[in-house]
């Protein structure tokens, strides 16, 4: 940090939650979390595997609804196929961007393909601000070209990481999202944005972050302020993180399901239409199956949440 200040690292560690229906494969959760809701705009953070899904099926999640979000995934291995009601019909893969905006509404499937034998991957989410938050859908994929910079190898899919490299894909708030291979033994020092906070979710191995030690699938989050960032993996073998950004999302946001709105009411007029099969959603075609049904509300009415100091 350019003044001197002590940077601090708030370590964010995973729950296990199963996801997928009945052959439920296992997902690392690091966002949200108790006291804290967001990074920037991400709101959301799944990590899983390496899995080898040869035998267990794989992913296979049927069409489900989203409002009011956006879907970011990114993989590391394996290959798993996109369809939603905007008529995409996508491969992700690995190295390769693929963002869905839900805005007003949207639904999608996502099914592992049949020549996957090891899957490997995050899936996050970024909330929308009020004003853009009942967009129209939107769907959008982009290949990073990787740089080499100091012992590591950087590919910058959303945002801009000074002197790296930027997207061409928009974001509706100001964001950064970068995968960061680490050699062994490498140090690196990153320019960033000041006004932008930052997590760090460490895949494989093990990174310190601006010395805080982060072990694999742990979320190391850092508070605005610096103009610097430093990693580093001093270990004997490789190491894999992805590195996540944005100015703080001072909205509180409900977030239930695959929904996020700003009130108890907006997420029962959601339920209540993709139960009915509301045009609001459209529908996936091409999914050899039933679409997921959306679990009971809760008894309790559902409150807005934000950060500790947005509250």
């Amino acid at each position: 940090m350019s003044n001197g200040e002590e940077k601090r690292v708030e370590v964010l560690t995973p729950r296990d939650v199963p996801l997928g229906g009945p052959r439920a494969m296992t997902v690392r959760r690091t966002l949200p979390q108790r006291g804290r809701t967001t990074i920037g705009a991400w709101c959301f953070a799944d990590h899983y595997g390496p899995d080898d899904v040869s035998a267990s099926g794989g992913m296979d999640v049927a069409p489900h609804p989203h409002t009011g979000l956006q879907t970011v995934s990114w993989l590391f291995s394996g290959e798993i196929e996109h369809r939603d009601s905007l008529g995409s019909h996508a491969l992700v893969r690995p190295g390769e961007l693929n963002l869905m905006t839900g805005g007003h509404g949207i639904c999608h499937s996502e099914v592992s393909t049949p020549a996957t034998t090891v899957l490997h991957g995050v899936q996050l989410w970024v909330a929308l601000p009020e004003e853009h938050r009942d967009t129209e859908r939107d769907f959008r994929h982009h290949v990073p070209e990787p740089v080499r910079v100091d012992g590591a190898g950087i590919r910058v899919f959303l945002g801009t990481l000074p002197g790296i490299g930027s997207s061409p894909v928009p974001t509706f708030t100001p964001l950064l999202g970068a995968e960061i291979v680490l050699a062994p033994g490498t140090t690196l020092t990153l320019a960033v944005d000041p006004a932008f906070e930052h997590g760090l979710l460490v895949d494989q191995g093990r990174v310190r972050l601006e010395g805080t030690a982060l072990n694999r699938a742990e979320l190391g989050h850092l508070p605005p302020g610096g103009d610097t960032l430093t990693l580093a993996n001093d270990t004997d073998d490789p190491a894999r993180a992805v590195l996540l950004g944005g100015t703080p999302f001072e909205e509180e946001i409900v977030m239930w399901w695959n929904f996020i709105g700003r009130s108890h009411e907006d997420i029962v007029k959601a339920r209540e239409e993709w139960e009915s099969a509301s045009a609001r959603f459209g529908a996936v075609e091409g999914y050899p199956g039933d679409r997921l049904p959306a679990p009971a509300l809760p008894h309790a009415a559902l409150r807005p949440r934000g950060n500790p100091a947005h509250r």
